[in-house]
């Protein structure tokens, strides 16, 4: 049996995770509903989207869904569960979920500075061209317009001196 996951969403009475997929053993689209129990506003959402994604009893159907997308899901339940709107809910996920090129990130520690990196990672995947694209251009070469004069740095000039 493969499944081929389509749409995933949240519903917040009950609280649960609503998978709509598509079974190919019977060429149909069906829907899944996985309730979501004990989950609370104070509740870890990677944590709790792992253990969906690995819960033998919906392993199967939950393949073609990201970790990232389970857990933007139970992002959105702890909002309503503090009482938030969908929409502050969606703003402040967000938020969370963008990187600001100006931070420093020396300054992260581990967890913080992994979440960036999947963040990168996920859209760096999502923007980048494969050989199968239709638009995929084997060598492209880019002259950049050169408005300002360079400024040179200390360690690119090349010396005499050997340090």
């Amino acid at each position: 049996m493969t499944f081929t996951a389509q749409k995933c969403g949240v519903c917040f009475r009950p609280p649960s995770i609503i998978l709509i997929y598509r079974d190919s053993s019977q060429d149909k689209t069906r829907q899944r509903i996985m309730p979501v129990r004990n989950f609370s506003r104070f509740s870890d959402c990677s944590r709790a989207a792992e253990q969906l994604k690995n819960n033998p009893r919906h392993k199967a159907y939950l393949e073609g869904v990201s970790q990232r997308q389970l857990q933007k899901l139970y992002s959105l339940l702890r909002g309503h569960l503090e009482g938030q709107s969908l929409a502050e809910s969606l703003e402040k996920f967000q938020r969370e979920e963008t990187i600001d090129p100006e931070e420093d990130m020396n300054k992260l520690d581990d967890k913080e500075l992994a979440k960036r990196k999947s963040i990168m990672d996920e859209l760096f995947e999502k923007n980048r061209k494969k050989k199968d694209d239709p638009d995929f251009v084997y060598n492209i070469e880019v002259e950049f317009p050169l408005d300002e004069q360079l400024e040179s740095c200390t360690w690119d000039i090349e010396s005499d001196e050997e340090v």
